[in-house]
């Protein structure tokens, strides 16, 4: 086995698992935790508590959320959407877009750059 091979079994990322156990609520903060990073594109998890987000913001290139547990309110383009666990939406590039938590919240984060 090569050592890129033994570093990719380490971060248990190889593993059959429940997405939302990779990541953990913390009070008051928005974690995150990155799966995937490469130039192509990432894949992010993140959690929020109650009533966290992230303000609204442009980004250069589409991405998709998905929600992996609780339920937020996502603006895009002044226009908000409910999202609930299992449901997801694709956020444009470079038009405006926010999000707060409605409950405690996760969601998986998949940014393409190609």
């Amino acid at each position: 086995m090569s050592q890129n091979e033994k570093n990719a079994l380490k971060t248990g990322l190889t593993q059959h698992t429940k997405m939302a156990d990779l990541i953990a609520y913390q009070e008051g903060s928005v974690v995150s935790r990155t799966i995937v990073d490469k130039k192509s594109g990432t894949i992010t998890l993140f959690a929020f508590d109650k009533g966290e987000g992230l303000s609204e913001h442009k980004a250069q290139f589409d991405a998709l959320v998905y929600v992996v547990d609780g339920e937020a309110m996502v603006t895009i383009a002044g226009e908000s959407f409910v999202l609930k666990e299992g449901e997801m939406i694709v956020m444009p590039s470079n038009v405006t877009h926010a999000l707060r938590a409605t409950t405690r919240f996760k969601m998986l984060l998949v940014m393409i750059r190609a």
